[in-house]
C-alpha cells in the first residue's frame, strides 16, 4: 500500500484524533496511523474523562479553555452526544499548606484569565453536599470546567475527521519515519510506504519510540495510574473534587460524578510506577475507598462496577512537548501529555492547524514558546 499526503499523524488517540478532525476541515490532507483497532483504543480509553482549564501555566490554560469551548460546542456542531457537562472542579484544602498553595495560584491563574475563585468552606459544602466538614478551609473553584465521555469523544472525533476526508488506517503500527537530507519525507509501515512532508508524533506513550525512528530524541517517560467506576446513583454534586493532601500510596486522588450519574475516581500514585504495565491490582480499591470515604462518607454504600489501569506519558517537567523538533525538518511533535491528552487534545489539534495555516494568534506562539521540545525541562507543573 501506498499514498501522498499533506500531513501524517502518528496516533489516532485524544490528541492524533480531533488533530485529525481540524486539518481535514481546514482542508488538509491527512491520514492517521495506529496500531489499534480503532480511535481511541490506547490510553484514551482509560482517561477519566475530566476536562480542566485550572492549570499553573499559561500555554495548558491556553490550549484547554479553547479545548473546553470545543467540548461545550461539540454536539451543537456534529450532533454527536459525548456526555459533556460542565461542572466545574473544586480543589479542596483541609490544612495551611494546601490552602496557601491554592489561594497563591488562584492569583496567578486570574492574571492569566481563568475564571476561578476561593471560596469557603460553607461553599464548598454547597457545591459538594455531605464533604467532611471537620477541618475544611475552603477550595478552588473553577464553574467553566468539566466532563465528557473519552469513548464516546474519540469515536466522533474520528468518524466527523473521516468524513471530512481524513484516512484512517487502523492495525498499521510505523515501523519507521523516513528522513531524507534532514527532512521528514514519509512513514513506513508493514503494510506499505506513506509520503508526507510533515509528520506529527501523537503517539502518546509511544511518543519517545516513534521520534527515535527519525533521530529525535523525545523525553517521554510512561507511567501508569489506575481508576474506578461506581453504579450509576441519581445526582447529588456536580463538581470534580480534586484533594491534594498525600497518604500511603498515593499524592492525591479525584473523583467526580459522570453525565450518566457514575462516580469516576482516580489516584496519582506515590511512588509513581514506571512502565506501561496496563494490568489492575489488588491495591487500588483499598487505598482509594478509605480515602473516598473518610472525605465524602455518603459514598460507602456505591458498588463499583470495575477498575483499570492507563498511562500518564510523563515529561521531565510535567508540561506536554507541542512544537517543531529541532532536528528534523518536517517533524510535529505533540507528544508527552502527562496523563492531560483527553483535556488539551481538542486544542492542541485546533492550534497545529493554525500553526501549519501560518495563522497562529500571538496566545498561539506564547503557548509553543512555553512547550517548545528544546527547552530546558527545568520547571515544574505545579497541579500536575
Amino acid at each position: 500500500m501506498s499514498g501522498t499526503y499533506d500531513v501524517i499523524i502518528v496516533g489516532a488517540g485524544s490528541v492524533g484524533a480531533p488533530t485529525a478532525y481540524f486539518l481535514a476541515d481546514a482542508g488538509f490532507a491527512v491520514a492517521v496511523f495506529d496500531p489499534e483497532a480503532s480511535a481511541g483504543r490506547g490510553d484514551n480509553r482509560a482517561a477519566i474523562g475530566g476536562i480542566r482549564a485550572t492549570h499553573s501555566d499559561r500555554a495548558k490554560i491556553s490550549i484547554c479553555q479553547e479545548s473546553l469551548d470545543i467540548f461545550a460546542g461539540w454536539e451543537e456542531r456534529t450532533g454527536d452526544p459525548i456526555g459533556w457537562r460542565r461542572g466545574g472542579y473544586t480543589f479542596v484544602a483541609y490544612d495551611d499548606a494546601i490552602e496557601n498553595v491554592l489561594t497563591n495560584l488562584v492569583v496567578s491563574q486570574k492574571q492569566i484569565g481563568l475564571d476561578i475563585d476561593w471560596v469557603d468552606a460553607d461553599r464548598v459544602r454547597e457545591l459538594v453536599p455531605g464533604i467532611a466538614a471537620n477541618d475544611l478551609r475552603g477550595g478552588t473553584f473553577s464553574p467553566g470546567d468539566g466532563s465528557a465521555s473519552p469513548l464516546m469523544c474519540a469515536h466522533s472525533f474520528s468518524f466527523r475527521a473521516a468524513e471530512k476526508g481524513a484516512d484512517f488506517h487502523y492495525r498499521e503500527p510505523v515501523t519507521d519515519v523516513r528522513v531524507e537530507g534532514g527532512r521528514v519525507v514519509g512513514i513506513t509501515t508493514a503494510k506499505g510506504t506513506y509520503d508526507a512532508p510533515i509528520v506529527i508524533n501523537a503517539a502518546g506513550a509511544a511518543g519517545k519510540e516513534i521520534g527515535a525512528m527519525c533521530g529525535v530524541d523525545v523525553p517521554v517517560m510512561p507511567d501508569s495510574h489506575e481508576a474506578g467506576i461506581t453504579e450509576s446513583v441519581d445526582r447529588f454534586f456536580e463538581p470534580m473534587v480534586v484533594d491534594l493532601r498525600p497518604a500511603a500510596g498515593s499524592k492525591n486522588y479525584y473523583f467526580y460524578q459522570n453525565s450518566e450519574g457514575q462516580i469516576v475516581f482516580c489516584i496519582t500514585p506515590d511512588p509513581i510506577i514506571p512502565g506501561t504495565d496496563r494490568r489492575a491490582t489488588s491495591d487500588f480499591l483499598p487505598m482509594i475507598a478509605t480515602r473516598m470515604v473518610s472525605l465524602m462518607p455518603r459514598l460507602a454504600n456505591l458498588k463499583i462496577r470495575r477498575t483499570w489501569r492507563g498511562t500518564y506519558p510523563m515529561t521531565p517537567d510535567g508540561f506536554p512537548i507541542v512544537g517543531w523538533a529541532q532536528e528534523v525538518e518536517g517533524f510535529l511533535l505533540a507528544a508527552g501529555m502527562c496523563g492531560q491528552g483527553y483535556m488539551l487534545g481538542p486544542g492542541i489539534g485546533a492550534l497545529l492547524t493554525r500553526l501549519l495555516k501560518n495563522e497562529a494568534t500571538d496566545r498561539d506562539r506564547e503557548a509553543l514558546t512555553d512547550l517548545r521540545p528544546d527547552r530546558s525541562f527545568t520547571a515544574e507543573e505545579a497541579l500536575k
